[in-house]
C-alpha cells in the first residue's frame, strides 16, 4: 500500500472511530433520557448482543483476523472475570448518562489514566517515574473543579460515573495480566468475540430483575415512536463499530495514538452534545475540564519520556 493510500485509510479509520464513540455516547444520552427509554441495563444487553454476533461475523466470515480458541478453563475463567467488569463499567456509564450532561460525563471519563496509575501500582506494584504521578494531580483536580462548577450536578449520577471511569480503568489492567501469557494472548476482536456472550448472560438476570418492565415499555414505546426500534439497532451496531475502530486504529497506529485521539474525542463530544442538548455550562465548568485534559496529555508525555 503506497504511503498515500495509507494515509487515506487511517484517516477513514479515525473519522470511524470518531464518529462511533461519539455516535454511541450520544444516542444514549438521547435514549436514556430524552426518550423515555430507561433501561440502561437492557441497553448495555443489546450492545453486548451486538457485539456477539458481528464479531463473529467479522472474524468467521469476513476473516478480518484469524480466529483464536480458548486453550484451557484458566483462560476462560479469565475473560470471564473480564466480562463481568467490563459490564460494570458499561452498565454504570449508562446508568450515569441518564442523570449526568454528556459534558461532564467527559469531563470525568478523562480520569482513567488517574485510575489506570492507581490500580496498576496496587495489584502490580509497579512505579512510575515522579513525574508521571505528578501530572495526575491537574487530572483530579480539575475534575473536582468542573464539579463545583456543573449546574446539573447529581451525587448519584456521579458516583455512577467515577464507579464505571475506575472499573473501565481496572479492566484495562486486568486484561494487561490475566491475558499476558504468550499461550493465552488474544488479540482484541477475538476478546471481544469471548467476552460478549458471557456479558449476555451476566446482564441478562439482571435485566429482569432489576428492569422486569422493560420488555412491556419498549413495546409501547416502540409504537409511540415509530423511530425507536432503528435507533435502538443503530445505538448496538455503533457501539460494536466503536469497538472494532478501537482495535483497528491501534493495530494501525500505536496505544499512544489511541490515548491522544481519545483525549481529542472527548473535547469533541462536549462541543456537540452541548449544542445538541443545550445543557447549561459555566466558565468554571469549562475550565476545570480543560485541566484535566491538559493533565491528560501531560501524563501520556510523562509516559512516554520516561519509561
Amino acid at each position: 500500500m503506497s504511503s498515500k493510500k495509507q494515509a487515506l485509510f487511517i484517516s477513514s479509520l479515525v473519522i470511524l472511530w470518531y464518529s462511533s464513540n461519539i455516535g454511541v455516547l450520544l444516542l444514549n444520552k438521547f435514549l436514556l433520557s430524552n426518550y423515555g427509554f430507561r433501561f440502561p441495563i437492557f441497553l448495555t444487553m443489546c450492545h453486548m448482543s451486538a457485539c456477539a454476533i458481528l464479531s463473529y461475523f467479522s472474524i468467521v466470515f469476513l476473516k478480518l483476523v484469524p480466529i483464536q480458541a480458548i486453550k484451557s478453563r484458566s483462560q476462560f475463567l479469565k475473560i470471564a472475570t473480564l466480562s463481568v467488569v467490563f459490564c460494570g463499567s458499561v452498565v454504570g456509564g449508562n446508568i450515569s448518562l441518564r442523570y449526568l450532561a454528556v459534558s461532564f460525563n467527559q469531563a470525568v471519563g478523562a480520569t482513567t489514566p488517574f485510575f489506570t496509575a492507581l490500580f496498576a501500582f496496587m495489584v502490580t506494584l509497579k512505579r512510575e517515574a515522579w513525574v508521571t504521578y505528578a501530572a495526575l494531580v491537574p487530572v483530579v483536580a480539575g475534575v473536582v473543579i468542573a464539579s463545583g462548577g456543573e449546574p446539573g450536578f447529581h451525587l448519584f449520577g456521579f458516583i455512577m460515573c467515577i464507579s464505571a471511569t475506575a472499573a473501565r480503568a481496572f479492566k484495562s489492567v486486568l486484561q494487561g495480566i490475566l491475558l499476558s501469557s504468550e499461550g493465552e494472548k488474544l488479540n482484541s476482536m477475538n476478546l471481544l468475540l469471548y467476552m460478549s456472550p458471557i456479558a449476555v448472560l451476566v446482564l441478562l438476570p439482571a435485566t429482569l430483575i432489576m428492569e422486569p418492565n422493560v420488555l412491556e415499555v419498549t413495546v409501547s414505546l416502540g409504537k409511540e415512536h415509530k423511530y425507536m426500534w432503528l435507533l435502538l439497532l443503530i445505538n448496538s451496531v455503533l457501539a460494536y463499530s466503536a469497538n472494532l475502530s478501537n482495535f483497528l486504529v491501534t493495530k494501525h497506529t500505536s496505544a499512544l495514538t489511541l490515548q491522544v485521539l481519545g483525549n481529542a474525542k472527548g473535547a469533541v463530544a462536549v462541543v456537540i452534545s452541548i449544542l445538541l442538548f443545550r445543557n447549561p455550562v459555566t466558565a468554571l465548568g469549562i475550565g476545570g475540564y480543560t485541566i484535566t485534559v491538559l493533565g491528560v496529555i501531560a501524563y501520556g508525555e510523562a509516559k512516554r519520556r520516561f519509561r
